[in-house]
């Protein structure tokens, strides 16, 4: 495949719709879009959780298998994933991951999961007897893995390429004597972390539990390859988070004025401040073709971290807008920050929402926190940029 390596990787399936990924596939029979994404071979309309979506995804990685072709390994490797942007990079080690430690919690969670995805992934997992796309996780910076990767990946990649949003893309397989001293570092690692693919995790346990349900005399014992799944650690201090930014598309029935009154009274607002704040604590809003700051009082009675998405959610969102459930409220849609401020400003100047709101990122050291007390994150509170590609790491199980 390594010639098609850039035809053949693709955007992650969840973060582009279908109208979305029919476009981006169209006219590239190589992209993977065509597995992960099969109602896109499909006429529009198409159920994309119907029982033809997931046959026709089935086909398409049969036919991608054969004729890119796709590489079968004969032993157990582990390899290096570099992302690079301008002003960014970061090499993570590609691997599959202990379903049993996922269990346990030594691979730490900080997102609930729909139900309705997971059934999704799950299905796709058990019809193509595979895991298409890695999990993104983290774990704390360890000097000694630093020095592996810094000297495997002074090598020739097997693949390198631009891909057409700017974002490069670099694979090494890593030779067996190195790939040991990588795994018994591993083993010093106390926790991982899933950054993000919270679904696909949660999916690859329950297709897990499938199979082995199906499964009869050796294949129904310990060590499978459905009891691992497939992912790229980053080490923590590598790793980019930026907002997940919120438009509302409407004011509750105030007008612009009646509503910054309203928000004037609870809170400190700055007229003409930045689209994008600085600092933890503030926000950004803007309404009525202007931009405003906001400072967003500290939370009081709490022993944890509280993020500034959860002081906007609970202080603007719900107690002005009356926008409870984000996860369910039609009123409220989200941008991640990889497309900027200029898309609030227009989805405001547009019509299409009547305020957005401009968030400073979440720290990594937040995310590990929260989720070693076993907390759970607002919906939608990070964005991970730049995103790992699906198709060009394929775990069978």
């Amino acid at each position: 495949m390594r010639e098609r390596a850039p035809d053949v990787a693709a955007v992650p399936y969840d973060v582009v719709s279908t109208a979305e990924a029919r476009a981006l596939g169209a006219g590239n029979p190589w992209s993977f879009l065509h597995v992960s994404r099969a109602e896109i071979d499909l006429p529009e309309g198409t159920d994309p959780y119907s029982e033809a979506v997931y046959r026709r995804a089935a086909q398409n990685f049969d036919r991608l298998t054969r004729d890119a072709p796709l590489t079968r390994e004969s032993e157990p490797s582990l390899y290096l994933y570099r992302l690079r942007t301008a002003g960014h990079e970061q090499t993570g080690i590609a691997a599959t991951f202990s379903l049993d430690e996922y269990d346990s919690n030594v691979v730490r969670k900080h997102e609930r999961t729909r139900r309705d995805k997971e059934d999704d992934r799950t299905r796709h997992m058990v019809t193509l007897r595979a895991q298409t796309g890695p999990v993104f996780l983290t774990y704390r910076d360890r000097a000694g893995i630093d020095a592996l990767v810094t000297a495997a990946a002074n090598q020739p990649p097997l693949d390198d390429f631009t891909a057409e949003d700017g974002v490069a893309h670099s694979l090494w397989r890593v030779d067996p004597e190195t790939a040991g001293r990588l795994v018994e570092e591993f083993g010093r690692v106390p926790l991982l972390y899933i950054a993000d693919g919270h679904h696909r995790a949660a999916s690859a346990a329950r297709a897990r539990e499938e199979l082995r349900a199906g499964a009869s005399g050796a294949g129904s014992r310990p060590g499978q390859p459905w009891d691992f799944f497939l992912g790229v650690a980053f080490p923590a201090g590598q790793v980019r988070i930026l907002p997940y930014n919120r438009v509302v598309k409407d004011l509750g029935g105030r007008t612009p004025a009646q509503f910054l009154a309203d928000l004037g009274k609870k809170l400190a607002l700055t007229p003409g401040a930045p689209p994008s704040p600085d600092r933890r604590g503030d926000a950004a809003m803007y309404l009525d073709g202007r931009w405003y700051g906001i400072r967003l009082p500290p939370a009081t009675g709490s022993d944890g971290p509280v993020l500034d998405v959860t002081l906007l959610q609970e202080q603007v969102l719900e107690a002005i807008l009356g926008v409870g459930d984000v996860r369910t409220d039609p009123r409220i849609d989200f941008v991640g920050g990889a497309r900027g401020t200029d898309a609030l400003r227009a989805a405001v100047d547009s019509g299409k929402a009547a305020v957005a709101f401009s968030l400073f990122p979440v720290a990594v050291e937040d995310l590990t926190r929260i989720a070693d007390a076993n907390g759970i994150m607002p919906p939608k509170s990070t964005w991970f940029e730049p995103k790992l590609r699906d198709g060009l790491l394929i775990h069978e199980i």
